[in-house]
């Protein structure tokens, strides 16, 4: 550590900051030295905001951001689960190179059989923290000089491994927890946050945290990271909003299914749950908090805003909150419903004439990005999967095309499969680890992946496979194996109860959400005990 900190000076040292500016679009008050605020949301769809497609949740204080801000439109997380793509924003690594594949805390290997989900292979093992030997954007911008925060989820490592052990001067909120352990109302029943009233809402709670922070900064330029537990199961709402997102479902005509069958798993295909939408207006409340703070506190001008999130929404799994429809698939699998994300950059004193931007971009990229906004040296040896938007940003310029990956040999508990993906251009190749299988797809004019090309473009898809094989070679990756135990007829049976049993009370537990007296217990949650 000492080693790592002593490099880092050097490089601020040595580093030659370039003061002029090079963009051609009209600017104002350029600071040379930016505040940062990461906003990262745990499990939110591309499509569970207004701006982005959704009618039925409301989203109006990120709709306004997104209004002001540079919107990638294509935009990936660096995995489609959360602890693999919060490390890629920390290290600019993809997730074979750093190593963390699956969320902290997975089963591999024979442990995978405890599942009892009687599996074709067993997945492979994976790092379980952030490595000390990386340089996280938090500890390179510590050392250009700016004041670190984080508040919220963390999940990149046990103790010794938190946002203190990485470069945040202050961490209220973030351990190795995945989840909310006490849920979304006081108590929290988090080791690194103090519990307020019975009742408080732990969204808000990190929002005026964060608020609270920045407010108080004035002896150097911050970054202030707010990680949402939210939208993360187990989803919870207060009754109020449960009772609002119940009626606008009635009011939009209850669908009498709401749930279709895939390959493994129920998957949901209609946005209508009442207490999901409760939880994302509540996280949305939250970004009117800070975005109202900075406004209050004169942060607003010189202020750089990121919103995103770790991977795709829950449709599959866990609490089934969530359809990303017309995308493909959800949080877990390998379709763009599982890695496509909102991804704003509202950067206060440039006009542009064209905000959406097509390139594709993945979380990997926040670090160079903000690095080289903060008008620090970039990291190149660091942040190696990333590249700096700023170019794209300032002056509309055109990046060269690249090859992105995402590697994940692993399951997970929402129905994808144990696969990697290079997508270059506008072709998406997946292999698949179970049969060694390949599909292909042109997101260019088939962006929901509807039609494997894979048979019709062989070629392409021979120079992808290898492509992709070689630079999973080239960081070391690590591959599911064969389970040798493998007992078809058991999977046969889990199948058989996944289509019918599993699938029928997912239908029943949704229409039980909409009946007036709905109830899950005596006080919501906790919810009940204060005002929400």
């Amino acid at each position: 550590m000492n080693y790592k900190l002593f490099l880092l000076m050097l490089i601020v040292f040595f580093s030659c900051k370039n003061t002029e500016q090079k963009t051609t679009t009209k600017t104002v008050n350029i600071p040379q030295k930016p505040n940062v605020l990461f906003i990262l949301v745990d499990d939110l769809g591309i499509n569970d905001l207004s701006f982005t497609g959704s009618t039925f949740h409301e989203t109006p204080h990120i709709d306004s951001l997104a209004n002001q801000s540079f919107v990638f439109t294509q935009g990936y997380a660096g995995s489609r689960v959360c602890s693999p793509s919060r490390a890629t924003i920390m290290t600019g690594k993809f997730s074979a190179r750093h190593g963390i594949t699956d969320w902290i805390g997975a089963k591999t290997g024979e442990d995978w059989r405890s599942k009892n989900r009687h599996d074709k292979l067993l997945p492979a093992t994976y790092v379980e923290a952030l490595p000390n030997e990386d340089i996280t954007l938090a500890e390179a911008l510590k050392a250009n000089g700016y004041n670190t925060f984080f508040a919220g989820k963390w999940h990149l490592g046990d103790e010794g491994s938190y946002p203190e052990d990485h470069g945040f001067d202050i961490n209220i909120g973030g351990y190795d927890s995945g989840s909310p352990k006490g849920g979304y109302f006081a108590p929290f029943n988090n080791p690194k946050m103090k519990d307020g009233p019975d009742g408080e809402n732990l969204t808000t709670r990190l929002a005026n945290e964060t608020a609270n922070f920045m407010k108080k900064n004035d002896s150097a330029p911050f970054f202030a990271f707010l990680s949402f537990y939210a939208v993360h199961g187990p989803i919870q709402t207060s009754p109020k909003k449960w009772e609002k997102y119940r009626n606008k479902a009635e009011k939009q005509g209850i669908k009498e299914t709401g749930f279709a069958m895939e390959k493994n798993l129920p998957i949901r295909v209609t946005q209508d749950n009442p207490i999901y939408a409760g939880l994302v207006e509540s996280m949305d409340d939250a970004v009117g908090i800070v975005m109202k703070a900075l406004k209050e506190n004169g942060l607003d001008k010189n202020t750089i805003v990121v919103f995103t999130s770790d991977n795709g929404g829950v449709s599959s799994g866990d609490s089934f909150s969530t359809a990303s429809l017309p995308f493909k698939g959800g949080k877990g699998y390998q379709y763009e419903g599982g890695i496509r994300e909102p991804y704003l950059i509202y950067i206060p004193w440039l006009s542009a004439t064209k905000k959406e931007k097509e390139y594709p971009v993945t979380g990997a990229d926040f670090y160079p990005t903000l690095l080289d906004f903060a008008n620090g040296k970039l990291l190149p040896n660091q942040h190696k999967d990333g590249v700096s938007l700023r170019p794209i940003i300032e002056n509309n310029a055109t990046l060269a095309e690249r090859p992105l990956y995402w590697h994940y040999p692993h399951y997970g508990n929402q129905g994808g499969d144990p696969s990697s993906i290079i997508r270059k251009g506008k072709w998406k190749l997946i292999h698949y680890y179970e049969d060694n299988s390949n599909e292909l797809y042109d997101l260019e004019t088939d962006p929901f992946e509807q039609k494997n090309v894979a048979a019709k473009f062989l070629e392409i898809s021979k120079n992808l496979y290898h492509q992709l094989k070689n630079w999973l070679t080239s960081v070391n990756a690590k591959y599911p194996e064969i389970d040798p135990k493998f007992d078809a007829e058991k999977r046969k049976k889990y199948e058989e109860y996944t289509r019918t049993v599993r699938l029928k009370n997912l239908e029943n537990d949704r229409i039980k959400m909409f009946q007036p007296n709905f109830s899950p217990n005596k006080d919501w949650w906790g919810s009940n005990i204060t005002v929400d």
